[in-house]
């Protein structure tokens, strides 16, 4: 059974197919209370945060995602981590289900770059990851007015609704949830339930053996179920995003790991990382050694990543990048690169004073016209 395919999808840019999933909110959708609901082991003491592996399975498992929808998950899912202060360690977005490693930081201490005499302009600047402009125009001046009126008291309570989303598992998944839900069920033209049930969760130790096997154990879902070889070509994972470039899903895996968070590359977290995987992902076979009783990474792939300590050669990390290029990136020589930039110096700003920008994720000799950030369009 395959994924349902929007009507003839490659007649639609990628960027108008996911009309609504960057949109700005403009009304605040309130908090509604949970009915039923199963026992959640949620982190309450000193530490500064907690990690939590969360899953989530639609409708029976019956409803399956193409690529655009996994396209737009992902975007929702970094999105409200942003606006809600969690922090994403690594992601898999499969065919009906996903899985996310989460990390959420102590809500207090995270709280209060929100204090003192400009606490609360930096909270509207926060909110504009969220709301619109006009929305958040509306809500100064409504605060104006309590406050203008003698009101502070409820003005204060405005304020404080606001900050009681931040540093909240269960309000984060029950946001991200409710947003994909709205987007999808429009442009399948679908309505009802789409999540089976509200989500599961593990609590897991932020730090050493744990939070690297549980960070394998979600990127290597793809491999698992065997939509791909090796995890780095399954494009909506947190390795894969990592290996396109992308900063924040690198700062991910190297909190994972225990590494600096800008140690992707010069701590070795990439490297290190790839040869988890493979450790950890390797097929398994019965007694006789005939089938495979387990899906995985082959022998032979595991053998070869492993002589290589996990480096890929700069041709595979060109051959990722490509795969998430956006129209006018440049690749080639550095002259070459420079030579484009000449003749097209009017696109870029004042301050731009050389076009090459080496691709500094490999030891690769090619230059592009911009530092290669993840933007899938394919």
């Amino acid at each position: 059974m395959k994924p349902a395919q929007a009507t003839d999808p490659q007649a639609i840019p990628l960027e108008e197919q996911l009309v609504g999933v960057n949109a700005k909110t403009g009304l605040y959708p309130g908090a509604r209370s949970w009915s039923g609901g199963r026992f959640r082991i949620l982190g309450k003491g000193p530490l500064e945060s907690y990690c939590y592996h969360v899953m989530s399975r639609t409708c029976g498992g019956e409803v399956l995602f193409d690529d655009v929808e996994k396209e737009a998950l992902r975007r929702v899912i970094w999105r409200m981590a942003e606006f809600s202060g969690i922090k994403v360690v690594t992601y898999a977005l499969m065919h009906n289900h996903f899985h996310l490693l989460a990390e959420v930081p102590h809500r207090d201490t995270w709280l209060q770059r929100f204090d003192g005499p400009h606490g609360e302009a930096k909270l509207f600047e926060h909110l504009r990851t969220l709301y619109s402009r006009a929305y958040l125009g509306l809500l100064r001046d409504e605060l104006a007015d309590l406050r203008s009126r003698g009101m502070t008291v409820v003005a204060a309570q405005r304020v404080a609704a606001l900050k009681k989303r931040f540093c909240d598992l269960s309000l984060f998944v029950k946001e991200v949830k409710e947003r994909f839900s709205r987007w999808f069920n429009k442009r399948r033209g679908r309505k009802g339930t789409l999540w089976m049930d509200r989500f599961k969760s593990v609590l897991v130790e932020g730090k050493g053996e744990p939070l690297r096997t549980m960070a394998a154990y979600i990127d290597l879902n793809p491999v698992r179920a065997g939509l791909v070889k090796d995890p780095k070509d399954y494009r909506w994972c947190g390795y894969a995003e990592a290996l396109g470039g992308s900063r924040r899903a690198q700062r991910g895996l190297c909190k994972a790991q225990g590494k600096p968070v800008d140690g992707w590359k010069s701590a070795g977290a990439a490297a290190a990382y790839r040869c988890l995987l493979h450790a950890e992902g390797r097929e398994v076979k019965d007694a006789q050694n005939e089938k495979v009783v387990r899906r995985g990474v082959t022998v032979e792939s595991v053998r070869a990543v492993l002589a290589e300590k996990g480096k890929l050669s700069p041709a595979e990390m060109v051959r990722l990048r490509v795969r998430y290029f956006s129209d006018g990136v440049v690749l080639g020589s550095r002259e070459f690169v420079e030579d484009i930039f000449a003749t097209q110096r009017e696109r870029f700003g004042p301050k731009r004073k050389h076009g090459a920008r080496r691709m500094t994720e490999s030891d690769s000799p090619f230059y592009t016209l911009r530092h290669l950030r993840l933007k899938p369009v394919e």
